[in-house]
C-alpha cells in the first residue's frame, strides 16, 4: 500500500495547480460576500443554493471584485455585480435546477 501512495501523491498534487487552488479559495471567500446580499430575498437552503449559483457563474474578475468586500457591508457596486450575475442565463438555469426563484 505504501509504494502506491508514494506514486499517487505527486500525481494528485500535480493535478492541483496553484491557479485552481487560488480560484477555489477566491470563490469560497466570495460566498461570504454574496450570501448576505442573497439573504435579503431568500433564506436557508434556498439562499445557500442561490449563493452557489452566483459564485459559480461569476468570472474570475468578478470573484476578485467580490472578495474586496470581505468583512465590510457590501456597497451598491457589489450588489449591482451580484444582481448582474443573477440575471445571466447560466445563473438562471442553475437557480431553476436548484428550485430557486431569484430575479435580479
Amino acid at each position: 500500500m505504501r509504494p502506491l501512495l508514494v506514486v499517487l501523491v505527486p500525481v494528485v498534487l500535480a493535478a492541483c495547480s496553484p491557479k485552481d487552488v487560488a480560484d477555489k479559495i477566491g470563490r469560497r471567500t466570495a460566498e461570504s460576500v454574496v450570501r448576505p446580499i442573497v439573504d435579503d430575498r431568500l433564506s436557508g437552503a434556498q439562499a445557500d443554493a442561490a449563493t452557489n449559483c452566483v459564485v459559480q457563474s461569476a468570472t474570475a474578475a468578478e470573484v476578485q471584485a467580490l472578495v474586496r468586500d470581505v468583512g465590510v457591508y457590501a456597497g451598491t457596486s457589489t450588489e449591482a455585480t451580484v444582481w448582474a450575475i443573477v440575471a445571466r442565463s447560466e445563473t438562471q438555469a442553475c437557480l431553476a435546477a436548484s428550485g430557486v426563484a431569484l430575479g435580479a
